[in-house]
Order: C-alpha cells, then sequence, then structure tokens
C-alpha cells in the first residue's frame, strides 16, 4: 500500500483495521519522514522511536488476537509538556532540563489505552507562554508554510507537525489560544474543549495532582480533519482524577446533522482590535457561503458582552492570576515589577490579576458565571458563534527573552499597517476561553502571500460535538486541510 503523510488519523485507522498497513509500518514511514524533514521544522523535539516501535509491534499483535482500540496502532505525538513517563518535560526551561517524569498525564494515559502509539512530543514557548515556539532547550520551530514565520504557540511544534505530515493526531492545551493559534496559522484543525470535559492535570514538571484553582486552561487534539477532532476527543473526554469514582461524561450528539441545520451568530466587529483585513474577507466569504447553503446566519453576541472591554479585561486578570501561580514567588514579585512599565488598560488588568488576593480571585469568578449565564442564554437561540482566533496571519519570528523584560512587555505586531501591543493577540482566543466555552479552529483558504488563514466556531457548553461538526460539514463547501508546499 502506498503511504500518504497527509491522510486523516481515521482513514489511516481504517487501513490499519483492514490490514493494508500494520502499526509497525505506518510508524516508521512516519519517523522516516520525521529524520527527512524535521530539520527543517525542529517540531518533535522528543522522540521515543525505540519504545514506540515496541508499542507498534504490541499493536499489531493485539489486533491478530482479535484486540480493538479506537486509536489501535495509530502514531500520534504529545506537547512537550504532557508527562510522558522515562521521559523528559521541560516546558522549555534550562533549569528542568534534566527532568525525567515518573508518570504518564491522563491524557497520556487514556491515548494509550486506546491503543496509540505516542513516538514523540512536540516544541514549546518556555513556559508555554508565546505564541511562539522558541526555547533555550530546544530551539526554534518554524512554520512549515513559511520557515521566516512562527507555527504559533504554545502548541506551536504539534501543529507545524500535524501541517507538515509528521504526525496525524496530537494533543496540546489551551489557555490564551495555544490550540487554535497554531492550527489557524498552520492551516490545520483544532479543538479547544470545554472547560471540564477532559483533565487539565498532568502538564509541567510538577507533581501529577488535579488543581481545581487553575481555571480556563484546557487540553485538547490538533489534526488535520475536524473528524479527527471528535475520534481525539471521543479517547480523551472524562472527569478529572479522582472524580472518576463517581463521575461519567456523556457528551451530548451535535445539534445538527446538515449544515443548514445550524443557527450561526457571527460576532459582530470589535472595533479596538480588528483583525487582518484579509481575515476579515475570509469570515464575510464564510458567511456568504453558508447564506447560499440556506445557514440562518446574523451577527449576533451575547447579551451585555457590549464591546468586549469589560470581557477582555476579565479575562486579563483571572488569566493573569493563574497563570502567575505557576512562577516561584521571587520570579513574581519581579514580573510585577516588569508589568508596574505597562499604563494601557488590559496591562493595568493583567497586574491587578498578578496582584490579586483571595476575595479578588472569588470576586473574578463571581464576575466570570455572569458571562457564562450570558452564554448559556445565547446559545438557547444560536448553536455556533462564528469568529476570527488570530489578529493576523502567521508573523515573523521575535525573539524574545526569558524571563520576559520591560521592554518584552511593550512588543507590537503590525496588522494591516497599524501598530497593535503584541498581546492584543489575546482578544480573540479570550472570547470564547473566559467562560469556558468549546472552539473549534479551522483553515478557510490562504492569504493573497500564501499564508493560512483560519477561524473559530464557538459552541455551547459541553455540546463540544456542536462547533466540531459544523467546522467537519463546513469543510465539505470550502474545503478543509492543504498541504503545505514544501512538504507535499
Amino acid at each position: 500500500m502506498k503511504l500518504d503523510a497527509f491522510a486523516t488519523a481515521a482513514d489511516m485507522l481504517r487501513a490499519l483495521a483492514r490490514r493494508r498497513v500494520s502499526a509497525v509500518e505506518l510508524l516508521d514511514f512516519l519517523v522516516a519522514r520525521t529524520e527527512r524533514y524535521d530539520g527543517k521544522l525542529n517540531a518533535i523535539v522528543t522522540r521515543d522511536f525505540e519504545r514506540a516501535r515496541q508499542q507498534a509491534r504490541a499493536a499489531d499483535a493485539g489486533r491478530n488476537r482479535g484486540k480493538r482500540g479506537a486509536l489501535l496502532g495509530l502514531p500520534m505525538t504529545l506537547k512537550e509538556s504532557i508527562n510522558v513517563t522515562g521521559l523528559n518535560t521541560t516546558v522549555g526551561l534550562t533549569e528542568f532540563a534534566g527532568f525525567v517524569s515518573q508518570h504518564d498525564a491522563p491524557a497520556t494515559t487514556r491515548v494509550r489505552a486506546a491503543g496509540a502509539v505516542v513516538f514523540g512530543k512536540t516544541n514549546v514557548p518556555p513556559v508555554l507562554a508565546d505564541w511562539q515556539s522558541d526555547n533555550p532547550v530546544f530551539g526554534r520551530t518554524v512554520n512549515p508554510w513559511d520557515p521566516a514565520r512562527t507555527p504559533g504557540g504554545s502548541t506551536g511544534g504539534g501543529a507545524a507537525a500535524i501541517a507538515a505530515g509528521l504526525t496525524p493526531l496530537e494533543v496540546g492545551s489551551d489557555i490564551g489560544g495555544s490550540i487554535r493559534v497554531p492550527a489557524a496559522f498552520c492551516g490545520v484543525y483544532g479543538h479547544k474543549p470545554s472547560e471540564t470535559a477532559l483533565p487539565k492535570s498532568g502538564q509541567f514538571p510538577y507533581p501529577p495532582m488535579p488543581n481545581a484553582g487553575v481555571v480556563m486552561g484546557v487540553q485538547g487534539p490538533l489534526a488535520r480533519s475536524a473528524e479527527d477532532l471528535e475520534l481525539a476527543l471521543d479517547v480523551l473526554a472524562g472527569p478529572e482524577v479522582g472524580e472518576d469514582v463517581a463521575w461519567r461524561l456523556a457528551l451530548p450528539p451535535a445539534r445538527g446533522k446538515r449544515l443548514r441545520d445550524f443557527r450561526v451568530a457571527v460576532l459582530p466587529p470589535i472595533a479596538w482590535a480588528p483583525p487582518d483585513r484579509e481575515i476579515a474577507a475570509a469570515l464575510e466569504q464564510v458567511v456568504k457561503r453558508l447564506e447560499r447553503a440556506g445557514v440562518t446566519v446574523k451577527r449576533a453576541q451575547p447579551e451585555g458582552f457590549g464591546d468586549y472591554r469589560d470581557h477582555h479585561t476579565l479575562y486579563r486578570q483571572l488569566l493573569s492570576a493563574v497563570t502567575s501561580a505557576r512562577l516561584p514567588e521571587d520570579e513574581r514579585l519581579e514580573r510585577v515589577e516588569i508589568w508596574k512599565t505597562r499604563e494601557d488598560e488590559f496591562g493595568r488588568a493583567a497586574l491587578r490579576g498578578m496582584r490579586a488576593t483571595a476575595a479578588d480571585y472569588i470576586g473574578y469568578f463571581a464576575r466570570r458565571e455572569q458571562v457564562r449565564a450570558a452564554y448559556r442564554a445565547f446559545f438557547r437561540e444560536w448553536d455556533v458563534l462564528l469568529a476570527p482566533i488570530t489578529l493576523g496571519p502567521a508573523f515573523p519570528h521575535m525573539p524574545k527573552p526569558y524571563p520576559p523584560n520591560a521592554k518584552e512587555l511593550h512588543d507590537t505586531l503590525e496588522v494591516d499597517g497599524r501598530t497593535v501591543l503584541y498581546d492584543l493577540g489575546l482578544v480573540y482566543p479570550g472570547v470564547a476561553t473566559l467562560a469556558g466555552q468549546p472552539a473549534t479552529a479551522f483553515p478557510v483558504g490562504l492569504t493573497r502571500a500564501g499564508l493560512p488563514i483560519g477561524l473559530q466556531a464557538i459552541g455551547p457548553y459541553l455540546e463540544d460535538r456542536t462547533s466540531i461538526r459544523f467546522a467537519a460539514l463546513l469543510a465539505r463547501e470550502i474545503g478543509g486541510f492543504t498541504p503545505p508546499p514544501a512538504f507535499a
């Protein structure tokens, strides 16, 4: 059988089930591609080929004995921050370069229980805190569409590897767009699940314990088709460690079977953070295609969201509170001093989050519940909310020091000739993240310069299948994943 590096995970699994290819043959094919092409990308930075071959042989033997599994024999990768017993977890920091995990993350356990063959881990920025995947341990990952540009972050290595045909499936994580931004920059699919649909534990070189105080951040899949996202979601979804004694998760079916079954809202323009004109034009083209397909489409947003300034302020406060809690106390205090140099409203919001008291944190949660209630009401009338996910396409590499300094906090990007603060890129990810809504990133074509454009479909809470199914059906109208020419 001639193997296709850009086949979907579902197609690869069908080939495995029909004995058209063995797990060992498929793994060897992807390993050979990795060894041939990854020197250009630097995407799969931790390789576990020999143990993977043992897993692949076991998968083939199991299939011969009649064993079944949703991912049986499928080679795949995980984000570098996700723990795998016997492999390094560095999160891109030199102080963790020698750390070897003694446990598997829940995500690792679940994909392996489904028969997956994990053959490597993919590159990230330091502490997962950037839309570039460049760190002092492993170096820089580049975009397979243009090596002068970032693949995104923090799951940038995973998105690049999927786009380049090195892996069919990846598990990443997302709190500031870390699944959806790389998916958009590399022209692949990514799903940020509902906040409680998957375990959050198992990342970073920390004890493998859940932490209920850490909100908004989730783990989820990236792939070359929306159908593959649902395949992975079925394997990964379920209660957090400790809750599985009694809790079960039964995600409801998608709200529609045909594209015209969906009621589609389109996010009104955010005047103070407009996306690149080509992204805005791509969104309008999608709207026109939906209308021609008989879909109900209208500009709409949850009640009370206004111009999104208050929404984004709350998101930045809560995000800053959660992410700064990862830092040692002395480093956190240093960051506070650095953030004092920012005088814009969202910089001040981030600073308040870093300095938040327990009472402040509880207050953030109270306001967040108002946002969640507004979304519940909104999704009684609508099924998905279409929105941009990035301000622009993949941008040129911008070297950044770690730890960050005051200058870095004033970094800017050019968007349609406008100079905007770098971290304004959090606006569109935050539309879904603050309330914990599921959001599916999907490709919608290329810019005139040949860079991928991606959008997101935000769905009702714990109805992840709805946004994924919408993206799958839309692909039949507008097309889906396209391989980058240098790797096709």
